[in-house]
């Protein structure tokens, strides 16, 4: 696989031997809505139905026929471990469908606004790229973040392999990013105040928590696991909240931004005052939305997220309109 030259695999029927799949109704997992709409910036659709990423330090195709996730793996063989990555990455042990069912019945609008997106899921991400990804979301969009990730990871990624021409490399190791010239070379591909954060954050970790550290948040609760990572370079109540629901396992971490804040005002009705996202509304959202529906309302805004993304202009997934990250 390093550095080697294959074609891209479109479709389970062109070579069956080379794909698996995992039993995955849609209503379960829906890969055009979770893939693309601000979770993660790594996944492309390659051709119509099916989309391929790195994860980890593997490049994958997946695809959705017949209540099936497929999948095929490059340079490796597929078995028992992609399985499981699989399986983890998506979280597919959380049943959807019962979520949903107990999100409608406590709110009638969150059954309005969810019943055309079935199958949105969180993600479960690695801690590293998650939190220098998120950091790099603050005032951006979508599609300009995704280029700036892509810029990164063949920057300072390791080159993975080329399929019909096109380079993949892995996300970079915090020891790339906390070098003396990372910064610079940030600010050079485009990345502005952010590059600052990045090398900065990648530091920190590298000289304080560490990698093991930053993963053991895992097993904290949510509020000490949110407070380690507002210390770190960048990151604010936002991105530390993205960081919590989508790497750490805390489901109840509801992040907010510009896009939140204004379906609790404009949807909900609550009456947070200003024109700005202060930590008291962060928090007062939050808890609102946890008492609405339980402890994986992270999971629940993710849905009503995705849902304003499809009917609506794309929104800044990072904005912040007192630029807290």
């Amino acid at each position: 696989m390093r550095g080697g030259g294959m074609k891209l695999r479109d479709t389970p029927s062109a070579s069956p031997a080379l794909w698996r799949a995992l039993p995955c109704p849609a209503a379960e997992l829906r890969l055009d809505l979770v893939l693309p709409s601000g979770q993660t910036f790594r996944w492309r659709e390659s051709s119509p139905g099916s989309w391929t990423g790195v994860l980890g330090d593997t490049v994958w195709t997946l695809r959705q026929e017949r209540d099936r996730l497929w999948y095929t793996v490059y340079g490796g063989e597929a078995g028992a471990d992609t399985d499981r990555l699989l399986r983890e990455f998506f979280q597919l042990d959380v049943g959807l469908r019962e979520l949903y069912r107990a999100w409608g019945a406590a709110d009638p609008l969150f059954r309005e606004a969810a019943k055309d997106f079935p199958g949105v899921r969180v993600l479960r991400q690695d801690p590293v790229e998650c939190l220098l990804s998120f950091i790099c979301t603050s005032n951006n969009h979508i599609s300009r973040i995704t280029a700036m990730i892509e810029r990164l990871c063949q920057a300072f990624g390791r080159h993975l392999c080329h399929l019909d021409a096109q380079p993949f490399h892995a996300f970079p190791s915090l020891a790339a990013l906390a070098g003396d010239d990372a910064e610079a070379r940030l600010r050079a591909l485009g990345f502005g105040y952010r590059a600052k954060f990045v090398s900065g954050t990648a530091r920190a970790i590298t000289e304080g928590l560490g990698v093991e550290g930053l993963h053991q948040l895992r097993t904290v609760p949510y509020a000490e696991a949110r407070r380690v990572l507002c210390t770190l370079p960048g990151v604010g109540t936002k991105v530390a909240d993205c960081v919590c629901l989508m790497a750490l396992d805390k489901a109840e971490a509801v992040p907010v931004d510009t896009h939140v804040w204004r379906i609790a005002r404009q949807r909900y009705g609550m009456e947070l005052g200003g024109r700005s996202i202060t930590p008291r509304a962060h928090q007062e959202i939050g808890d609102f939305f946890r008492g609405l529906w339980g402890p994986r309302a992270g999971w629940a805004q993710a849905v009503l997220f995705c849902a304003d993304l499809h009917k609506g202009r794309e929104p800044a997934v990072g904005q912040d309109r007192d630029k807290e990250n």
